[in-house]
């Protein structure tokens, strides 16, 4: 059964790799196998045009492609969440396109440029749901300076659903669910290995890289999570923490290359990253993630 969007959010949201041909062109249809999988594990939801399928690295023309594509391959079988972000402008335009593509909602990355005035995110926000015809949003919080008040704020614009938690600041967390409607659905932004804090403070759910690697191990800790079992899904973690060490390294600069250089060696080769994200792996780097894919009998 298809799920809603409030329980898809409680779920796994996983962030897909976008791949690239032997020309370094997008290359969606590589992502049958992966989303096939993970779909038939129970990922609960796909996610396109995230930081994980190297969203700043795609044009806004290959974003838009991204996300007809996606929605297609998954054709119904879950909620679809698709990233938007960058100047009003192409945001606005994806926002359009994905919309008319037929996702389910949108993940609204912050903005990152260096003049950001909390009360300019709200008119973002609002420019964006007017762009999709009203699909709801998801909150993409990278930056938790901008503070309780700011956040309160942006949760109160209308179709703003949920908000993906991606600071490694549980208190803050806390506070801010505190301040804003309970209807908010707070979501674990920072994968797997955080999940447990997060989930401490009334997050539910988490975002997955891994999903494209290993889609079982990843709902073998939500379902732990999803019972209270914090033992188990700490052993669990602990089993794949490897992986997320690995794409951590180089300021996070390796986080797509780890999962990306795993396909490749899983036979599902999806190229490589595209600069300024590190490619390929070093030599220590790649014989940890050879070790991993060992350790665990990974195929």
């Amino acid at each position: 059964m298809r799920r809603t969007l409030d329980q898809a959010l409680t779920g796994i949201s996983g962030i897909l790799v976008t791949p690239y041909d032997g020309n370094g062109d997008i290359a969606p249809q590589k992502l049958v196998p992966i989303l096939d999988r993970a779909l038939g594990a129970g990922l609960h939801m796909p996610v396109v045009n995230g930081n994980t399928g190297e969203f700043y690295a795609l044009t806004t023309d290959e974003a838009s492609t991204m996300v007809r594509e996606v929605v297609a391959l998954v054709a119904g079988r879950a909620p679809v969440l698709a990233g938007v972000g960058r100047g009003i402008r192409d945001a606005q335009a994806l926002a359009k396109t994905s919309a008319n593509a037929g996702a389910t909602a949108l993940m609204v990355h912050q903005p990152p440029d260096p003049f950001v005035a909390p009360r300019g995110i709200v008119d973002y926000l609002k420019a964006i749901a007017d762009a999709s015809g009203g699909l709801p949003m998801m909150l993409y919080l990278r930056n938790d300076a901008i503070g309780t008040k700011a956040i309160a704020d942006l949760c109160a614009v209308p179709g703003v659903k949920g908000v993906k938690w991606a600071t490694p600041n549980p208190l803050k967390l806390a506070e801010a669910k505190a301040a804003c409607d309970p209807d908010i659905v707070w979501v674990g932004g920072l994968a797997e290995v955080w999940a447990p804090a997060l989930y401490a403070v009334g997050a539910r759910g988490f975002t997955s890289g891994l999903i494209n690697v290993w889609p079982e191990r990843s709902l073998a800790i939500h379902a732990a999570l999803d019972a209270g079992d914090y033992v188990s899904a700490n052993k669990l973690i602990a089993g794949m923490k490897a992986f997320e060490d690995i794409r951590a390294e180089e300021m996070n600069g390796t986080n797509v290359t780890g999962v990306k250089a795993a396909l490749q060696a899983l036979g599902r080769d999806c190229g490589p990253t595209r600069p300024p994200s590190a490619w390929p792996l070093t030599k220590a780097q790649q014989d940890k993630l050879e070790a991993f894919i060992a350790e665990n009998g990974l195929h």
